[in-house]
């Protein structure tokens, strides 16, 4: 159940934290927020990023072997590389349209596949 729950709890993590480094670009679309200064969209996004970090704490004391989890240190960040991936492909491709998926992306994917299989491997 640990690996669940500490998946899980990654992947909410992500979505917030590309919502908190990349959501801000979008601003410039929505009226009310045309006009702030830097300073306010910086808060904004940490703001955001708290739950990101109120997620993403418990997911690796969650997961990681020192606590009971089933995961080693470097297994985690690789795991957390991944999600943070996907998310991000899942993010750009819904709310930023002008952006595609290559063919390189997708080996370079493949690749990030090949790197949790060996990283895993015993």
């Amino acid at each position: 159940m640990r690996v669940l729950y500490t998946i899980l709890l990654l992947t909410l993590s992500n979505a917030f934290m590309t919502f908190a480094w990349y959501g801000h670009l979008k601003f410039k679309e929505m009226k009310w927020s045309q006009n702030l200064p830097l300073v306010t969209i910086i808060l904004i996004s940490w703001g955001i990023a708290l739950f990101e970090y109120l997620l993403q704490v418990p997911a690796n004391r969650l997961g990681f072997k020192e606590y009971g989890g089933p995961f080693s240190l470097i297994e985690l960040k690789v795991i957390q590389e991944v999600i943070t991936l996907t998310v991000f492909m899942l993010f750009s491709l819904v709310f930023f349209k002008n952006e595609t998926f290559r063919v390189n992306h997708l080996i370079g994917f493949v690749f990030l596949i090949l790197a949790v299989y060996f990283v895993f491997k015993k």
